[in-house]
């Protein structure tokens, strides 16, 4: 589950972590607020307001419908209002959302960080996640933080240092001065660093995090490290021990049809092409992917029923991928341990009366408990779908199915 800067730096304080202090606003009302309440604070008439969206490259990105980046430097309260109308309600189209951007439903009204005269300022990056090679949390970490980060590992991987840490194990104290050493840093500036990457590490163990990534993490002349910006993921598998982050999702940021189908408890993952397919068990899935693509379509979705599956739940996952208009064959792929064959055969059939005409093929191959009876049922139910038994059978059949389209 993705956070947005906002509450992921309010996450951060609860661990000493500096961050750069701001307020959220979903209105130019507040946002003008937030700004006089930054002013006074801090005494300078410089802000900065960033848009709010799960995506990164905001301060390369801007809004399709007025042109203003993801992320402006303002210095008065009319201009507050101006970029705050700009951007609210507004499509964002980054490197990383793609053409259909993001819509803007918050942003963020914050210090600024980049004092005039500040030449000793620095950028640096700085990210935990965990690494799958070798089953251990990495800190990856660069001098050269900052926008193009991307750059930086693709034409510079030298620059970019790994520090590993033992999941059972906590951050130890050589390891965070080491990263302090590498970035350069000396006499309080050292020390402040050291301070914030043991915090940072204590911040994504305790809050069961996927990913914690601080870009660009700031050096500024008075030796203060601080947060500028933060983009923070939170392991799903742990919300169950974390209800107050499991309330700060937004709904608003994900695709419609994947929360859809969180509600009825089913894995889904939406793809770009035209053979849906619903299945039992993950590995299965992945392996009706790979058939899909070998017979000459391309999956539309991943879709995981559990092995609890019945006849409301297939129903369920039928409706979310008949939303797809690219959609131009589903394969139905279940093998019956758990779950009983004729159950997911009576479940299509039932989807399959209550949706009305369905113009497109269906294809179901069940195999496993029940798997005769759930053959008969489909074969005597009338309706415009074709069974198969082996896999074999059912890869022919969506081969002439996807050619037919």
């Amino acid at each position: 589950m993705n956070l947005h800067e906002y509450q992921a730096k309010e996450l951060l304080k609860k661990f000493n972590v500096p961050v750069q202090e701001g307020m959220a606003a979903s209105t130019a009302h507040e946002a003008e607020e937030a700004y006089r309440q930054i002013k006074t604070q801090y005494g300078s008439s410089f802000a900065v307001i960033k848009a709010q969206i799960h995506a990164g490259g905001r301060g390369k990105g801007k809004i399709r419908e007025t042109g203003v980046n993801g992320v402006k430097v303002v210095k008065s309260l009319d201009e507050v209002s101006d970029v705050a109308q700009k951007m609210l309600n507004g499509t964002l189209v980054t490197i990383q959302t793609g053409e259909a951007g993001k819509v803007v439903n918050k942003i963020l009204v914050a210090q600024d960080m980049y004092y005039e005269g500040d030449s000793e300022r620095q950028e640096f990056y700085l990210s935990i996640l965990l690494d799958r090679a070798t089953g251990t949390n990495v800190i990856m970490y660069s001098t050269e933080g900052g926008m193009d980060i991307e750059e930086v590992a693709h034409n510079t991987p030298d620059k970019i240092f790994k520090e590993w840490v033992h999941p059972g194990g906590a951050l130890q104290g050589y390891q965070a001065r080491k990263i302090a050493f590498n970035f350069g840093l000396k006499g309080n500036a050292f020390k402040n660093m050291v301070k914030f990457v043991t915090n940072l590490y204590q911040a994504y163990i305790s809050l069961d995090c996927a990913m914690l990534e601080i870009n660009p993490l700031f050096k500024a002349a008075d030796n203060k490290v601080v947060a500028v910006d933060c983009k923070m993921s939170i392991d799903d598998n742990a919300l169950m021990r974390h209800p107050d982050l499991a309330a700060m999702r937004d709904v608003a940021e994900e695709d419609p049809t994947e929360v859809e189908a969180g509600k009825h408890n089913l894995n889904f993952v939406k793809l770009d092409g035209n053979v849906g397919c619903m299945v039992n068990g993950a590995g299965l899935a992945m392996a009706t992917m790979d058939m899909i693509q070998l017979s000459g379509g391309e999956p539309a979705n991943f879709l995981d029923v559990g092995g609890t599956a019945n006849a409301q739940t297939v129903e369920a996952g039928f409706r979310i991928i008949m939303k797809d208009p690219k959609v131009k064959a589903i394969l139905i792929n279940i093998f019956g341990g758990i779950v009983r064959c004729d159950r997911v055969a009576q479940g299509v059939i039932d989807a399959y009366k209550n949706m009305g005409n369905i113009n497109i093929p269906i294809i179901v191959r069940l195999q496993g408990t029940n798997a005769v009876e759930a053959k008969k049922l489909i074969d005597e139910s009338g309706l415009k779908v074709q069974s198969a038994i082996q896999l074999s059978e059912a890869a022919e059949l969506v081969n002439k199915a996807v050619a037919a389209a």
